[in-house]
């Protein structure tokens, strides 16, 4: 099953800007961080890859409790 998502497009006097939302669904799989930096890479006319530019950082591990 798809997702469809419409490409908006903001057209200023000196610039314009493209826009494609990700539907919640797509954005909690790929487990998307707010402010978190990625690249599209064009594959062909019809195919772009994502890619994620910074590396999650791995989970804390619990330290070891001190004894008392």
């Amino acid at each position: 099953m798809g997702y469809p998502s419409k490409v908006q497009r903001i057209q200023r006097r000196d610039s314009e800007q493209w826009y494609i939302n990700f539907p919640a669904p797509i954005a909690r799989a790929m487990e998307f961080d707010k402010g978190e930096v990625v690249e599209w890479v064009i594959q062909d006319r019809h195919t772009l890859t994502l890619d994620r530019v910074q590396k999650r950082p791995a989970p804390p591990t619990a330290a070891p409790k001190k004894k008392r």
